[in-house]
């Protein structure tokens, strides 16, 4: 999954991009409104964390700029300001969840798996597809009960499919949500990893769609 981060205090930003890269994320960071405002219109996120109080362009008005564009990318309001007016003023203005400052990164994150769970119609933290299962919030997968090793970048790609199973889901689309802006688009790393979860999960857990992507569905 990949998300974008826009907040204007250095060690803040650095801090939570490391902790949701090392939470499996793929993640951008946008230290103003007009970046972030520019990456948000322009690239492709699985869930946005937006500071309010960010100099060019205010959190809000970034905000509202981007739903009057029609996105509708799940986006959690990160504040330093603690009035219910600026809660209900986020939330009115298309925010899906907001967080408090200070507060606990676990929190933060397990915010954003629900944010992202719920913007792709999935209530629980469990993914699930035959007897393939995905914790969320403890990044374990397991094939008829038995715990499967997958590597983060193959996790990353699982977890994507499982989260939009049924869909097919072009390679373009997986480059987009797995992977930061520096990415290799070039690469086969795709076709790769799609070898390595079919050796490990079954062949058939992920169909190829020719000329479109790749499909997971539950087993007929």
């Amino acid at each position: 999954m990949r998300l974008l981060i826009v907040e204007d205090e250095p060690n803040l930003g650095q801090q939570l991009k490391n902790a949701l890269e090392g939470a499996g994320y793929a993640v951008d960071l946008a230290t103003d409104g007009e970046e972030g405002l520019y990456l948000g219109s322009n690239e492709q996120y699985d869930a946005i964390i937006l500071d309010l109080g960010l100099p060019e362009i205010d959190g809000l008005t970034v905000l509202d700029r981007w739903r009057k564009e029609g996105k509708s990318t799940p986006v959690l309001v990160l504040t330093a300001r603690d009035s219910w007016s600026d809660k209900v003023a986020g939330l009115d203005a298309g925010a899906d969840d907001y967080v408090a400052k200070p507060f606990q990164t676990e929190e933060l994150i397990a915010r954003l798996r629900a944010l992202i769970r719920r913007s792709s119609g999935n209530a629980s933290a469990e993914l699930t597809a035959g007897d393939i299962r995905l914790d969320t919030r403890s990044g374990k997968v397991t094939k008829a009960g038995e715990p499967v090793k997958l590597t983060a970048q193959e996790y990353k790609l699982l977890s994507y499919l499982l989260h939009h199973k049924g869909k097919v889901v072009s390679r373009t689309e997986l480059i987009d949500h797995i992977y930061d802006q520096d990415f290799d688009r070039d690469s086969n790393t795709i076709e790769v990893f799609v070898t390595r979860i079919r050796k490990k999960l079954g062949a058939e857990i992920i169909t190829t769609i020719r000329g479109l992507g790749y499909s997971l569905d539950e087993p007929s």
